[in-house]
């Protein structure tokens, strides 16, 4: 990901575990907003018969700036000859001044998007 997207993903550090297993932590340095920024995750759970693995945000920019409590959730479903990626977020914002993590979603849209267009193209 970081050689198809180096203006978006910068880094992704495995810092305990394997990749895809649950209790694996995992900093990824990314930029979103015009900003260098962090977000260290754990791995909670990891469904293989489902397609899904929950991503649960213990450190960086979300949790330490923005929100209470943030997990990512992400689903891939078989939809014809394609795979649809769905992302679900799990937030506790602290106050009604916290916005919601709408740019976040448009960023991953693109980020998506980008991966997409790598992979049709190789």
């Amino acid at each position: 990901m970081v050689a198809i997207t180096p203006d978006k993903v910068h880094d992704c550090e495995l810092h305990e575990g394997e990749r895809g297993v649950v209790g694996s932590v995992i900093s990824w340095h990314y930029t979103h907003e015009g900003k260098k920024k962090i977000s260290k995750k754990i791995i909670e759970s990891v469904n293989k018969e489902n397609h899904m693995i929950v991503f649960k945000v213990i450190g960086g920019d979300l949790v330490d700036e923005l929100y209470k409590s943030f997990t990512a959730i992400l689903h891939v479903e078989p939809k014809g000859d394609a795979q649809v990626a769905t992302w679900t977020f799990e937030f506790e914002k602290p106050d009604t001044s916290v916005p919601f993590p709408t740019s976040l979603v448009d960023y991953l849209c693109d980020l998506v998007k980008d991966l997409d267009a790598h992979n049709t193209t190789n």
